[in-house]
């Protein structure tokens, strides 16, 4: 195994194709723990394909990756259990169980996994629901919800279980403005206030760079949070990777983003 350096995730010349169709080129980065990637592309540019590898629901053609300093690109299902234990996944179109309350949705993976006391998981549900502003909601199903609560109750079942890292595949697709902005809140607060490693894969360039250039402080010992355009420094901790044409075109924090003459990259963000 090479060194990774302590890094929760690393892509080292990872190649995928179905048949005859290029997905991934030789892609190779690295993630640190807290740290967050941002991972942009046109559509079919293997954006969610990145989180399937991690996930081990893919195997890649030739490349190495880790997950947690664990090699996961060879594991059998049965080695990738403990490996997935410490992985929260956010879903698109939030798939949740719509015959389970949000509570029971929301617990649903230490309740049916894990060997927790009923009250150690009810206690864990009521901090996580009050974590993305939803504790009221613990007893409502997901038909009575908004589609931006239903996003909020996905984040909290996926933060449940404590996992060091989390996926997020186009966490704000079809929202409005407004309500997705209350979803890049909460994937902010998980990166600053509880030092989450995530990847967010979107086509989303509002919401991608509205995450990557704030930050989540706590308030005045009151339990609020406030949300401020962060610090230059700050804004070293997420960077954006995207993707052409299989490769990788540019890594990098928000502003060397902006500020790049590549003709490509420029007519990908106007």
């Amino acid at each position: 195994m090479s060194d990774t350096n302590g890094a929760a995730i690393v892509f080292e010349n990872v190649s995928l194709a179905f048949d005859d169709k290029v997905i991934l080129d030789e892609i190779s980065f690295s993630l640190q723990p807290g740290h967050m990637k941002i991972v942009l592309g046109a559509s079919g540019a293997g954006k969610s394909t990145i989180l399937r590898l991690i996930l081990g629901l893919l195997k890649p053609d030739a490349g190495k990756i880790w997950v947690n300093g664990t090699r996961v690109d060879e594991l059998s299902e049965a080695e990738l259990m403990p490996v997935r234990a410490d992985l929260g996944m956010v879903f698109q179109e939030s798939a949740l169980f719509d015959s389970l309350t949000v509570r029971e949705n929301v617990g649903y993976r230490l309740y049916e996994e894990t060997r927790q006391p009923i009250d150690e998981v009810d206690k864990r549900v009521a901090e996580v629901l009050g974590f993305v502003g939803l504790g009221e909601f613990g007893d409502r199903m997901p038909s009575e919800l908004s589609g931006g609560q239903r996003r909020r109750v996905a984040i909290a079942r996926a933060i449940t279980s404590r996992p060091k890292i989390v996926l997020y595949d186009e966490p704000t697709t079809g929202l409005d403005p407004i309500t997705a902005v209350t979803i890049d809140d909460e994937i902010i607060k998980l990166r600053d206030l509880e030092h989450v490693t995530s990847i967010v894969v979107t086509h989303q360039l509002r919401d991608a760079f509205h995450i990557a250039t704030h930050r989540a402080v706590n308030g005045n010992g009151n339990g609020e949070v406030r949300f401020e355009k962060a610090p230059p420094d700050d804004q070293e901790d997420t960077e954006f990777l995207m993707l052409r044409d299989g490769a990788v075109a540019f890594e990098g924090p928000a502003a060397e983003l902006r500020n790049s003459r590549d003709p490509y990259l420029q007519s990908f963000l106007s």
